[in-house]
């Protein structure tokens, strides 16, 4: 069995696994955080699509949003750096909603929530701990898969973490994204976060972003922009070229065996039984 910390590059912490480039002291400083009310924050499990509404958010035409590196990257220095930001923060993190600082919470800051389909999660989280040497490699898909369901990865349990953010999902100040719908749809999706954001935008600004969001501009632009540390969206990589892979809908078909998928989805209905979200994964499994 593959040791998660092997190489050093993963730290428990309250029993979740996370990157050591998220610092033990910052991690357990978090609620000393003093969020702004004005606060955006963009919150999903990895590989869920942050990268992507973070580039619809940056492409907002006068908008004045100020995109920072997550909540939890770095150390303690982290939330000097943050309270030097002057305009309106959009700060990333992929922390549950049990972790994320107590006065985010307090003050009722405005989250988007972004979700996509675990199965096509797990598999572009495999690529990821495959490329990314601040993940320890796993050697075959089947052993990552093990890791996965057992939420022995980064961030923990996909399905905790859903759940987690589910129970605030009437929360007024809470957006939930399904990247699925924004692949069909992603002028509509547009629109729902600038109203979110209490943006106007028109119909020809939307269209334009809706084409410099694209995939192929994304992964364009991350090989022209790739170490820009204003461009550091993921508590795991700086390098942005880790970060576009393939964006696909559907692509675990072409990973999961029929047993993989059957143990899968046993899981899923045991964990997601009472899951309203769940429901909008039944027309992708």
């Amino acid at each position: 069995m593959l040791s998660q910390n092997r190489s050093g590059v993963l730290h428990k912490f309250k029993g979740i696994l996370f990157s050591t480039m998220s610092s033990e002291e910052l991690l357990n400083s978090l609620d000393s955080f003093d969020a702004r009310e004005d606060d955006v924050f963009l919150v999903s499990y990895p590989k869920s699509g942050t990268h992507w509404i973070a580039e619809v958010i940056e492409n907002i035409p006068n908008a004045r949003l100020t995109l920072t590196s997550p909540i939890e990257f770095g150390d303690i220095s982290k939330f000097e750096e943050l309270k030097m930001v002057s305009k309106q923060r959009v700060i990333p993190t992929h922390l549950s909603y049990d972790m994320l600082p107590m006065k985010i919470k307090i003050k009722q800051c405005k989250v988007i929530y972004v979700v996509r389909n675990p199965k096509d999660t797990a598999v572009s989280l495999y690529h990821y701990y495959r490329d990314n040497p601040n993940l320890p490699p796993t050697a075959t898909w089947a052993e990552f898969l093990e890791l996965f369901l057992r939420g022995d990865v980064v961030y923990g349990s996909w399905f905790d973490h859903v759940l987690s953010w589910e129970d605030h999902k009437n929360d007024e100040n809470v957006l939930i994204i399904f990247y699925e719908e924004m692949k069909k749809d992603v002028s509509k999706t547009i629109k729902e976060i600038t109203a979110f954001l209490g943006i106007h935008v028109s119909d020809s600004e939307i269209n334009k972003i809706a084409w410099k969001t694209s995939f192929s501009e994304m992964k364009n632009n991350a090989a022209r922009e790739n170490y820009d540390v204003n461009h550091t969206i993921c508590a795991l990589t700086s390098n942005r070229n880790l970060v576009f892979r393939k964006g696909a809908v559907g692509d675990w078909i072409n990973y999961f065996t029929s047993k993989q998928k059957r143990v899968f989805d046993e899981l899923f209905t045991e964990k997601m039984k009472h899951s309203e979200l769940a429901r909008h994964f039944e027309d992708y499994s």
